[in-house]
This record gives structure tokens, C-alpha cells and sequence, in this order.
């Protein structure tokens, strides 16, 4: 057995910022070890034998990883999501798993916006125009005359709003997590999740997924002519087929989007086709990727693998039913947006670092 202490990172954006994060475990006396941002099993089934800390991606880490790793103390996943980490496992052997919450919900709500005014303006089917020599134009929206709605009010629904509230823009929020005063404290008007689709100009989506998709056809149905949706939180909020129709019945105007529900099988996304590409616009998860997050996010998973290997307390440990301390599923604080309830009728629940529970997504997940 090895006498030096090893922290596995297969994380592929840890310290890929202007911090040097690999120079800062070093310099706590860890020996950094790199491995596949995949998880292979059996490649990294020798790295994990000596690991003490483990920085991962987004990669599943699954009970046979966990088995993998005797040592292993702290699993910090250097992003918000643990979806894919074996919790129950992890608290079964008594390792402690932390993620980074809210480190990229600046760089999450610009990007939102910035999708928002893509379809709001036509700005990508514009440019393919110009490229195409022709210089027709198309007439859009202005922001200060929209009326956005925004499913899930937590962290990142409310930095959008608050860049919204720039622009003029009315705001409406579904969050099912919230009671009515907390949302209108928090600046925008409580409203049903169906009442949504038709008084607005246009619907952000910032809730978790996990569920079936609150954006479906009976959804689509009820929405005024022009309706522009943006997603920057989970692609399985959406039915992408019964989209992709009512894209091209008009009802749909545009659709912006930072993920898709089939990127992981490799199979066609309906939205990919030709004769919807000047009305879906789509990013490949740039939500975390600016440099101000990726720090964010690697100086606290460094900070929190630190305090466990140190025999302190992280500040973002992500409780599981079964684990010390809490019956809660992540740390985030998100809850679930599914169901079509109203958020006026529901509890308020305690959430971390923006003072709710609510059902905020997380956006782009960080590898």
C-alpha cells in the first residue's frame, strides 16, 4: 500500500480556470492523480486503491467505484449535480460527498439570457442569412414589452429575473416549492405552471429534472401563438417530439436550449431538423463554462476535500436519507418542479445559500 495520500481527479474543467487548483492540493500535500473522465471501471479500478479524495465529473460513480476505493474518504463533485454518484453507497462507507452549489448560476442566468435574446431577435437565423447573402430581416421582440414566466425560482430563476428586471421585462414564476409571498418578495408574481404558456411571451425553464417533462403536448397546447421557450436546466423538462410539432405549427415561435434529451444515446433529437433551424437555437452545456465559474466550482471542491481529509466539517456535504445529518437528497437545495400545482398553495421549504428550497436547476453541468 502506498504511504502518500492521492486525490483522483477525472474531472475535465477542474482547474482549467485561472486558479491553479492542482498547485493548491499539491500544496496541502496531496499527490494529484489524473484518470478517465468516463469512469472506466477497470482503468480506474488501480487509481481508485489508494485514493483518499476523488474530484469527479459528471460521470456516473457507481457501488463498484465505490468498492474500488478501500481509502476513499471524499467523493467533491466539482459541480451541482449528484444524480449520477451512488449516494446510498457512498453513506453505506461512510464517504463524504460534497458539490459545488450556486458556483455557476451567474454564468448559468447570463447565458439564459443570452439564449432568450437569440430567439427573441432571430440573431442566429440572421447571421445564416447574411453569411447566405441575403439581408431580408425578420421582426422581433423587445424585452421590456415581454412577459417572461419562469418554471423554478431558486437560485438561478432569480439571478435570471434579476437581469430581466434590467430589461423592463414583467415576471411570473412557478416554483412548487415556494408559497406566493416568497416569490413576490422575491420580485416576480406567483402563477400556475399551466397558466404560464399562454400570458406569456416567453417561459424559462430552471427547475430539476428526473420526472415527466413539464413541457408536453397538453402544455404546448395551451400556449399563445409565438410562445418562446428557453431551457437551460434539464433537456427531460421537455417533450422534444411533441415540440419539434408545435415548432412547426407556429405555436412555438423559438426554442433555446443548452442541452437535449438525446445527447447521451447519440440517436437524432427531432429539434436537430433542417427545417427548424431558424427556430431552435442550441449550445453544447456552455451554462458553467466561463472561467469566473469553473474557479468557483474547483475552489470549493477543493476547499470542502480538504476540510474531510483535514477532520472538519465541508460547508457543502450532500445528505442522503441513511447519512449523517440530514433525510435530504442533495444539499442544493433543489426540490422537485414536477406537476402542474400551483405555487401559491404549497410550503415553503429551507434551501441552501438562497434562502429556498426551490426547484432550481442547475443548468450546465460541469465535467
Amino acid at each position: 500500500m502506498s504511504g502518500r495520500r492521492n486525490v483522483l481527479v477525472t474531472s475535465r474543467s477542474f482547474s482549467s480556470g485561472s486558479r491553479d487548483l492542482l498547485g493548491e492540493l499539491r500544496a496541502a500535500g496531496l499527490t494529484v492523480v489524473r484518470g478517465p473522465t468516463d469512469h472506466r471501471l477497470h482503468e480506474l479500478r488501480p487509481l481508485l486503491a489508494d485514493a483518499v479524495g476523488w474530484i469527479a465529473g459528471t460521470a456516473p460513480v457507481t457501488e463498484d467505484h465505490l468498492a474500488a476505493a478501500p481509502q476513499l474518504a471524499v467523493l467533491a463533485r466539482h459541480g451541482v449535480g449528484v444524480d449520477a454518484v451512488d449516494l446510498t453507497s457512498a453513506a453505506a462507507r461512510g464517504i463524504v460527498v460534497t458539490n459545488t452549489p450556486g458556483a455557476n448560476t451567474e454564468a448559468v442566468a447570463d447565458l439564459t439570457v443570452g439564449l432568450l435574446l437569440a430567439v427573441l431577435r432571430g440573431i442566429p437565423a440572421g447571421d445564416r442569412r447574411v453569411r447566405a447573402g441575403e439581408w431580408s430581416v425578420s421582426r422581433g421582440r423587445e424585452l421590456g414589452s415581454s412577459t417572461v414566466g419562469l418554471v423554478g425560482y431558486g437560485r438561478i430563476g432569480r439571478a435570471v429575473a434579476e437581469r430581466l428586471r434590467g430589461f423592463g421585462a414583467t415576471l411570473l414564476a412557478y416554483d412548487p416549492m415556494l408559497d406566493a409571498a416568497a416569490i413576490r418578495a422575491a420580485g416576480a408574481e406567483p402563477a400556475d405552471l399551466a397558466d404560464l404558456p399562454r400570458r406569456c411571451t416567453a417561459v424559462s425553464l430552471h427547475a430539476p429534472g428526473g420526472g415527466r417533462p413539464l413541457v408536453d403536448a397538453e402544455w404546448l397546447a395551451g400556449a399563445r401563438d409565438g410562445l418562446l421557450l428557453v431551457n437551460t436546466a434539464r433537456a427531460d423538462l421537455v417533450d422534444e417530439p411533441a415540440l419539434a410539432e408545435a415548432l412547426r405549427a407556429g405555436t412555438i415561435a423559438g426554442y433555446a436550449a443548452d442541452t437535449l434529451d438525446t445527447e447521451s444515446t447519440g440517436a437524432g433529437s427531432p429539434l436537430l431538423a433542417e427545417d427548424l433551424a431558424d427556430r431552435v437555437v442550441l449550445t453544447p452545456h456552455l451554462g458553467a463554462q466561463t472561467v469566473e465559474a469553473i474557479d468557483r466550482m474547483g475552489s470549493l471542491a477543493v476547499a470542502d476535500l480538504l476540510a474531510v481529509l483535514g477532520g472538519d466539517t465541508p460547508k457543502h456535504p450532500v445528505r442522503t436519507a441513511g447519512g449523517p445529518g440530514s433525510a435530504s437528497a442533495s444539499a442544493s437545495g433543489s426540490g422537485s418542479a414536477s406537476g402542474s400545482g400551483s405555487a401559491s398553495g404549497s410550503g415553503s421549504a429551507s434551501g441552501s445559500g438562497s434562502g429556498s428550497g426551490s426547484a432550481s436547476g442547475s443548468g450546465s453541468a460541469s465535467g
